[in-house]
């Protein structure tokens, strides 16, 4: 492993935030994924290959708690610099703009009385947002 971040909205002090802790792992290669499912495995974390379809550049695991999950694990190439960097700048941005953390939670809020019983709606609504937080953070970068 070459590099962990705490990521998500658990990542941003006072965001209102599921309670589950999003961890982005980043590794040198995901050839190396059999060994980290094996030794994950060993601290309860579930592999979810099928994941893969929709984003082939990372693995997914969970940990659960009953039915509920406790955390997810988003292992990715640390050289996949597009897919960290984003989410790393998000959370920051969010972290030193408190008002843009308010912003998101309401949009998060309404998304999910919105969509309710449609995850993809949900993250779609976001979406937006999310790209827009990313660009100011890397203008504010230069």
């Amino acid at each position: 492993m070459e590099e962990i971040e705490h990521i998500g909205s658990t990542a941003v002090p006072g965001l209102a935030a599921k309670p589950v802790i999003d961890i982005m792992v980043g590794v040198r290669s995901l050839e190396d994924t059999p060994a980290l499912v094996a030794h994950l495995g060993t601290i309860g974390c579930e592999y979810v290959p099928e994941l893969e379809q929709q984003m082939p550049f990372r693995r997914y695991f969970r940990k659960l708690s009953g039915e509920r999950r406790t955390h997810q694990i988003h292992l990715v190439e640390r050289s996949n610099a597009a897919f960290w960097d984003r989410h790393v700048l998000f959370r920051d941005y969010l972290r030193a703009h408190p008002e843009v953390a308010e912003a998101y939670a309401r949009l998060k809020y309404e998304a999910s009385e919105r969509f309710r019983e449609d995850r993809v709606a949900y993250t779609n609504a976001k979406t937006d947002f999310i790209a827009e937080v990313v660009r100011l953070a890397e203008k504010e970068q230069d």
